[in-house]
């Protein structure tokens, strides 16, 4: 999650441009339970390559979100855990969890719609050449 660099409004909207990444409320999810290793949020989460899993968790200790510890130890060990702002993301995650569960075969059937429209114009278009 990553704010951008906009000078910051007089009305509070330079918050609003917080953009989520793909990972970021599978990380903060993850740390739901605790302290993680990077290596054991990496297993836990599956298909997240290592750099995408730096980046997100660059993005979310700058913005606040998580806190991260670093041990002096071979081979190194660093820990991450959610800040009291990322806990209160993490509402927002579980809600957002919800809202998708509820709402899965509504999105499912908007796509189909879609696809079968889109693909429908698409052969059109190409028709009229």
């Amino acid at each position: 999650m990553s704010v951008s660099s906009l000078p910051a409004g007089h009305n509070g909207n330079d918050m609003l441009s917080v953009k989520p990444g793909k990972w970021t409320l599978v990380v903060i999810v993850e740390l739901r339970e605790g302290t993680l290793r990077f290596s054991e949020l990496r297993r836990a989460m599956g298909g997240v390559s290592q750099k995408s899993l730096t980046t997100t968790l660059r993005e979310l200790e700058r913005d606040g979100f998580i806190s991260r510890r670093a041990y002096p130890t071979i081979p190194p060990r660093v820990d991450y855990m959610l800040t009291e702002l990322g806990l209160e993301l993490l509402e927002l995650a579980d809600g957002w969890r919800q809202f998708a569960s509820r709402n899965r075969s509504a999105v499912e059937a908007a796509r189909h719609r879609f696809d079968t429209s889109h693909d429908q114009f698409v052969f059109d278009a190409e028709s009229d050449e």
